[in-house]
């Protein structure tokens, strides 16, 4: 038997162990490869992610999507380095336009917000989520909310008009259940200017209130911003004027408004006392009350102006014309003037402006008669609401029938009430070349759609003639280097007045000023021309309150080419030591005007030209007692046609003839009736 050696085995054993040492080496080193690769390719997956986030987060942020968070959270304003955006500029995600004046200052503009509401059924721990949200709206009623919220209901509302900040913080405490409902909040950044214009918005974002209910469609629909007549600064200037007379004369309410005679914009209105437009619901009803368009006044004198002027363009009177200021009887009342003993017992038209008589005002409405006085105020606007774009706007209060003492106490401005925006309207008209123009709250040289400044009620059909202004409107200069414009604007409206009789009214108002009742207005350099006003106030059951006034001065400036109307109202104004016991409107409202056309001529490129004063007051003086033509009978003593004597002995002439008629009628009628029943028996 052949033994094998012991070495040959152990070779072999040493060879195979080697083989799968080499096996497992491979096999390793393959292994190896493969993880290599796979770690190269994560390595390169989370490069790639890298990349993206850095590009997403750093480079470039994506926008949140809109199923994210609501969508009124505004995007990043565009750089706008010249400002060409301003007062264009609209938010996208807001659907109201914005409001703004003629100068592009923001009056009204909506602001992005959210409702917050939540699911009560999706909610797991009610008290807990009251808390988070606690942290967020400060203002939240911790207690109260958890009770709501523990309903079982499948909607709550949380919070309303919540801001885009608090909105993503309540998002980012990820409490299921709570969700938004974008909307937008109306604000007013310049609180209480313009309150009563502006108006208000509901819940709803519907207007409720002011322009922004006139024009609640077009807000709505178009988002480009509505642009107003309003000058803000203007408006500032007139409301702090009138504040200071408001207080000083301790007035219950007052209001200014300042207009364009040529276009019927206007400038400012003012009412007081007023309220923060953002806190609509919480202002009172007569912080509410607009003064201007609302309120109903018995005009007083300011209406002797359209007396004149109806006289005036009837041809009934002339300015050479005298009229009685003897105090007239209306059956237990008399018409007399405060100051009548200094009055000669007849005055001639400049004297009756210039003074302010109410007897010869009355004498002048007799001379013109009752059918055209009525005939003429209609004609004038001043039976309808104003035409302005406010729904305020209230229909004065005329007299149903117009007698004998209706004709005469109309014609110095009582038994009849107006809001002060017409008499501003009438007032324009006598100046502006005899146009009556409709007031608007549109500015007119940026107005790109039909302006909206019709009423429901009847109102005049605009555009009907063009008219010329006289050559005194069309050149002066005012001030130095200050010069009108070479192109006038003509109004555009009815004419309701010519243009000589215009020019003449002018003179006549300038004379007011100058030498009447409105002394007080003059303003150095702006000629101003106006007529006072004050008419007993009447109390909460009828019947007039002694002592107790309407103070009111429309004016015109510069009178040598009229541009604004401005007009001041105070409301039952106290007597001060100043005014000497005084609260009729030369006194308090007069002044007010003076201080108000000082401040605003500047703000409306329109400054005090004192160089040429002696020759434009030249160009605008008029007589006290104008010569009477050669062969001309004027008005006054022995020849007086409105002598009330005499017009109430024909009236009673007419009415018993016809009452003599009426009976003889009925004789007449009883006759045949008796002659027809005898014929009918045989």
């Amino acid at each position: 038997m052949v033994v094998p050696p012991r070495h040959e085995s152990e070779t072999t054993r040493t060879i195979g162990v080697t083989g799968e040492d080499l096996r497992a080496r491979a096999h390793r080193e393959q292994m190896h490869v493969r993880l290599l690769w796979v770690s190269a390719g994560f390595c390169l997956l989370f490069s790639c992610v890298a990349v993206k986030l850095t590009i997403a987060t750093v480079l470039r942020p994506m926008a949140p999507e809109q199923r994210q968070i609501a969508p009124q959270v505004p995007k990043i304003p565009k750089i706008d380095p010249k400002g060409s955006l301003a007062g264009d500029y609209a938010l996208p995600q807001v659907h109201r336009a914005s409001i703004v004046d003629r100068n592009g200052q923001t009056l009204a503009l909506s602001l992005p917000v959210a409702q917050v509401y939540a699911n009560p059924q999706e909610l797991i721990d009610p008290q807990e989520v009251a808390h988070k949200l606690k942290s967020v709206l400060h203002d939240l009623d911790e207690q109260e909310t958890a009770q709501r919220l523990a309903r079982h209901k499948q909607f709550v509302y949380v919070a309303r008009n919540i801001s885009p900040q608090q909105e993503l913080a309540i998002n980012n405490l990820g409490i299921p259940g709570i969700y938004f409902e974008p909307g937008e909040q109306r604000h007013y950044p310049l609180g209480r200017m313009a309150a009563q214009i502006m108006g208000a918005v509901d819940i709803d974002d519907n207007g409720i209130a002011g322009v922004e209910r006139f024009f609640n469609k077009r807000l709505l629909v178009d988002r480009k911003p509505l642009r107003l007549s309003l000058d803000i600064r203007v408006q500032s200037a007139v409301r702090e004027e009138l504040a200071a007379a408001k207080d000083t004369f301790q007035a219950i309410g007052a209001c200014g408004i300042v207009m364009d005679v040529r276009t019927g914009e206007i400038i400012a209105m003012v009412s007081l006392p007023d309220y923060d437009a953002n806190e609509f619901s919480h202002a009172s009803n007569d912080e509410r009350f607009n003064r201007a368009v609302t309120g109903l006044y018995e005009p007083g004198s300011t209406f002797k102006l359209q007396t004149t002027a109806m006289g005036l363009e009837t041809g009934t009177i002339h300015i050479w014309d005298s009229f009685s200021s003897i105090p007239l009887k209306i059956g237990r009342f008399t018409i007399r003037d405060m100051k009548n003993d200094h009055f000669a017992p007849w005055l001639s038209l400049p004297e009756v402006m210039a003074y302010s008589s109410n007897p010869a005002a009355a004498h002048i409405a007799l001379d013109v008669g009752g059918k055209k006085q009525a005939e003429w105020l209609r004609n004038m606007g001043f039976f309808a609401p104003v035409p302005v774009e406010l729904p305020e706007a209230a229909r004065p209060l005329v007299p149903r029938q117009w007698g004998l003492a209706t004709t005469m106490t109309v014609g110095f401005g009582h038994g009849v009430a107006e809001p002060p925006l017409a008499i501003v309207r009438g007032t324009a008209a006598t100046v502006n070349g005899g146009i009556l123009v409709a007031p608007t709250l549109l500015d007119q040289e940026n107005l790109d759609t039909p302006a909206t400044n019709t009423s429901p009620a009847d109102q005049f059909q605009q555009g009907v003639e063009d008219a010329a202004l006289s050559q005194t409107l069309a050149t002066p200069t005012m001030g130095t280097g200050a010069p009108m414009p070479e192109a006038p604007i003509i109004p555009q409206g009815v004419r309701v007045l010519s243009e000589s009789n215009s020019a003449l009214l002018r003179k006549l108002l300038r004379l007011d000023v100058t030498q009447g009742t409105g002394k007080t207005a003059e303003s150095p350099g702006y000629f101003v021309g106006g007529k006072t006003g004050t008419a007993e106030k009447i109390g909460p059951h009828g019947g007039y309150l002694k002592h107790v006034n309407i103070s009111a001065f429309t004016s015109i400036f510069p009178m040598n080419a009229p541009r604004y109307a401005v007009y001041v109202m105070l409301d039952s104004p106290q007597p001060t030591p100043q005014t000497h016991g005084w609260t009729t409107a030369g006194w308090n409202a007069a002044p007010t005007v003076s201080r108000v056309i000082s401040r605003i001529g500047p703000m409306l490129q329109i400054f005090p030209d004192l160089e040429h004063a002696s020759q434009i007051d030249a160009q605008l003086a008029i007589p006290m007692h104008p010569a009477v033509p050669r062969g001309v009978r004027p008005l006054g003593p022995g020849n007086d046609p409105g002598d009330p004597r005499k017009l109430e002995a024909e009236h009673r002439a007419t009415k018993q003839a016809a009452k003599r008629a009426q009976e003889a009628g009925t004789r007449t009628l009883a006759i045949r009736k008796k002659t027809a029943e005898e014929n009918m028996d045989e």
